[in-house]
C-alpha cells in the first residue's frame, strides 16, 4: 500500500441500522468516566500487540519506551491519550473509525491464530468499538496516527461528534496514536487533574503496561494474581489484600485462581472475618477483564454466598462493556461459578484436613459463609457436609457426620429418628439445658443469623434426622422413647380442671395454655415451650415473602404445671391465685418474656412474700 500522499479528504462516517447500537449504547453510560477506561484500554491493546508482532518476527523495529501517557491542558481544555501501539494506516482508519462497528481485532485474530502462540486472544483487544465513547464528553475529536508499517504516513482525523469527518495526512515522529479530546462545557470536571487520575487509579492500577499522567506514574504496582503462586509469599498477599482494602482487617486465609480452559479465568479471593453476622458491604469482589476494572458488582459471576468473599477475579473472556443480561446468559459466565464455587470447597476441605486444629480456630469466622452456601448451593454442600461443624454446649466442634455417631444411641426416638437438640440462647434456655443433660442428651448451640433455615435444610438432605429446639416441650417428649413408660398423672379429672382454671385465671393471658404435666420432683414448677413448628414459621417468615402469612399468626404457648413439685401439689390442695401467679411469673422471666407492669408487680409480690 502506498500512502506517502495522502489527500485530504471528507466524507459520511458508516452508521447503519447493524451498527448504530454500539454507539447507542455507549450513549446511555450513566458514568461518562467510562470514556477514559475505553480509550486506555485501546492503548493498552494496541500496545500489547506491537509487543506480540515483534514477539512473531513480523515487527522487527526498536520497541521503545512502551507506555501510556494522559496529558491534561485545562487552559485549551484539552485531554489527549497517547501510546507507541501498533498505529494504523489510513485504510485502517476508514476501517476502523469510520466504520463504527468493525472490529480490528477480528481480522488481526484471523491473521495470527495460526502464529502457534496460546495466548494470542489474551492481547487482543477491540480498537474500534469503544473509542466513540470519547464524544459523550467532547465537542471534537482527534486522532493522530502512524502505522508500524515502515511504508505508511501518519495520518491526522477529526469529528465533531456528527457523522461527518475529515482525514489528511499528518506528521508524527513515531509510531503510535495520539487521542485528542477537546472536552465540551459540560464535562470540564475532566479537565482536573485529580479527578483524572481517581479515575485511572480506578481502572488501571493493575495494567501491565505503564501508565503516566503528566509525567507521573498510575500503575506501579503489578498484578500479583498474574503470577504463579509458588512463588508469592504470605506477606505479598496480605500486602495486595491491605492495597484492595486499606481499612479491613486481615483475612483469614486465601484462594489462588488460575485457570486457562474452557475459559480463561485468574484471581485472589480472601476469606474475611465474617462472625456470626452477614457482612452488610457485600460488593466486595472486583471484576477485571485483561486487569482493567470493570465493576465490583458481580453477582452474576459469583454465587450469592460467596459475595461475603473480598479480592479480585480477572477474565479476558468477559468484556469490558458487560451487561447485565450478558451476565445471565453467557455460558462462560456459568462455567466461572462453577469454577469458583468448586475452588472454593477444596480450599475448606484442604484446610480442615491438613490441621483441623487451626480451621476450628477459624470456625466462628466462616461458619456463616459455609452455612449460606450450604443452603443456597447443592453442589456446595456435597463438599462442605464434610468440613462444616457444629457446635454442643460444652463448646465441642463435630462434623455432620461425627454429631450423628456421637448420639445415635441415646437421641434415637420410638420413631427410630435422630433427634438433634439444639438451643439458640445457652442463658436463656439454661433450666431446658440441664433438663436434657440430666436425662444425659446433648445440646447443640444454634445461635446465628442463618440458623434457622440451615436446620431446616439438613432436615431436607439428612434422612431421619429432626432438629428441635431445648425449649419446644418437656424433655420426655422431645425424645419418646418405644422402651420408656411415661409417667401418669396422680390428679383426678377435677383436680387436674381446677389447677388449669386456678393458673388461668391468674393469668388471664390467652395466648398462654396450661396443661398439668410430670416432670420431676427436681424439675421446676412450672415450664414455659412453644411449639416446634409455630416457632420456626414465624421465624422464618421474617426473612421469606411467600410465608409472610405465618408473621400474623397469634403467639400461643405451653405451660407445663409439674404435678410432682411441692408447691404445685399445695396448690392443688389449697389453691392461692397470688402465689400461682408468681410461680407463672418466674418461668415467664426465664423466657425473657416479664416486662413492664407485669415485672413490676412481679418484684413488688416478691418483696411481699419474702
Amino acid at each position: 500500500m502506498n500512502t506517502e500522499n495522502i489527500q485530504k479528504e471528507q466524507g459520511t462516517i458508516s452508521v447503519n441500522t447493524e451498527n448504530i447500537f454500539p454507539i447507542i449504547k455507549r450513549s446511555l453510560y450513566s458514568d461518562h468516566e467510562i470514556f477514559l477506561r475505553e480509550l486506555i484500554s485501546n492503548a493498552s491493546d494496541a500496545t500489547q500487540k506491537i509487543k506480540y508482532l515483534a514477539s512473531t518476527g513480523e515487527f522487527q523495529g526498536e520497541l521503545g519506551d512502551l507506555k501510556i501517557v494522559v496529558s491534561v491542558d485545562s487552559e485549551a481544555k484539552t485531554i489527549t491519550v497517547s501510546d507507541m501501539g501498533l498505529g494504523m494506516t489510513d485504510e485502517e482508519v476508514r476501517q476502523y473509525i469510520n466504520q463504527v462497528a468493525f472490529s480490528g481485532a477480528e481480522e488481526f485474530v484471523k491473521k495470527f491464530k495460526d502464529a502457534g502462540n496460546a495466548s494470542t486472544e489474551e492481547i487482543i483487544g477491540r480498537f474500534g468499538l469503544g473509542f466513540y465513547s470519547a464524544f459523550m464528553v467532547s465537542e471534537n475529536v482527534e486522532i493522530v496516527t502512524k502505522s508500524y508499517r515502515e511504508e505508511a504516513a501518519a495520518v491526522h482525523w477529526t469529528c465533531d461528534g456528527s457523522t461527518t469527518y475529515t482525514m489528511e495526512e499528518s506528521e508524527r515522529e513515531n509510531r503510535g496514536t495520539d487521542i485528542i479530546l477537546h472536552i465540551d462545557a459540560d464535562s470540564t470536571e475532566f479537565l482536573d487533574k485529580y479527578r483524572l487520575k481517581s479515575i485511572l487509579t480506578k481502572y488501571f492500577r493493575f495494567v501491565s503496561i505503564p501508565i503516566e499522567l503528566d509525567g507521573e506514574r498510575i500503575n506501579p504496582t503489578a498484578p500479583l494474581w498474574k503470577k504463579t503462586p509458588a512463588d508469592i509469599t504470605d506477606e505479598e498477599y496480605l500486602e495486595f489484600f491491605r492495597e484492595l482494602y486499606p481499612m479491613a482487617e486481615d483475612p483469614l486465609f486465601w484462594i489462588h485462581l488460575n485457570i486457562d480452559y474452557p475459559f480463561n479465568l485468574t484471581g485472589i479471593l480472601y476469606f474475611p472475618k465474617i462472625k456470626r453476622e452477614i457482612a452488610p458491604e457485600r460488593n466486595k469482589i472486583q471484576l477485571y477483564s485483561r486487569q482493567v476494572f470493570i465493576t465490583d458488582e458481580v453477582k452474576d459471576i459469583v454465587p450469592d454466598y460467596l459475595m461475603l468473599l473480598q479480592g479480585m477475579i480477572d477474565s479476558p473472556d468477559i468484556p469490558l462493556n458487560v451487561s447485565r443480561s450478558y451476565l445471565q446468559s453467557d455460558s462462560n459466565v456459568k462455567k466461572i461459578s462453577s469454577y469458583i464455587t468448586r475452588k472454593v470447597a477444596d480450599k475448606l476441605a484442604e484446610l480442615f484436613h491438613e490441621n483441623r486444629e487451626k480451621y476450628e480456630e477459624k470456625w466462628r469466622d466462616i461458619s456463616v459463609f459455609v452455612k449460606y452456601g450450604i443452603i443456597t448451593d447443592d453442589k456446595f454442600y456435597e463438599k462442605a457436609e464434610n468440613f462444616c461443624l457444629i457446635e454442643n454446649t460444652d463448646n465441642k466442634l463435630f462434623t455432620l457426620e461425627e454429631y450423628q455417631n456421637l448420639i445415635a444411641a441415646g437421641q434415637t426416638d420410638k420413631h427410630e429418628d435422630l433427634i438433634h437438640l439444639y438451643t439458640n440462647d445457652a442463658n436463656k434456655q439454661d433450666i431446658f439445658i440441664k433438663s436434657a443433660k440430666d436425662k444425659g442428651y446433648d445440646v447443640l448451640v444454634m445461635d446465628g443469623v442463618l440458623d434457622n433455615h440451615f436446620i431446616g435444610h439438613l432436615e431436607q438432605k439428612r434422612t431421619k434426622a429432626r432438629w428441635k429446639r431445648v425449649d419446644a416441650d418437656t424433655i420426655d417428649k422431645l425424645i419418646e422413647k418405644a422402651d420408656t413408660e411415661q409417667p401418669t398423672l396422680t390428679l383426678t379429672e377435677e383436680e387436674q380442671t381446677n389447677l388449669k382454671n386456678l393458673f388461668t385465671q391468674a393469668a388471664n393471658n390467652p395466648s398462654l395454655s396450661f396443661a398439668p404435666g410430670t416432670l420431676g420432683e427436681t424439675q421446676p414448677p412450672v415450664i414455659i415451650t412453644r411449639s416446634e413448628w409455630q416457632r420456626r414459621m414465624q421465624e422464618m417468615s421474617q426473612f421469606s415473602r411467600e410465608m409472610s402469612m405465618f408473621a400474623a399468626m397469634p403467639e400461643t404457648f405451653n405451660v407445663v404445671l409439674n404435678t410432682e413439685h411441692a408447691l404445685i401439689k399445695r396448690l392443688v390442695s389449697t389453691p392461692d391465685e397470688k402465689l400461682a401467679r408468681q410461680l407463672l411469673d418466674l418461668a415467664l422471666l426465664t423466657q425473657d418474656m416479664l416486662k413492664g407492669k407485669d415485672l413490676t408487680a412481679f418484684i413488688q409480690r416478691s418483696v411481699e412474700l419474702m
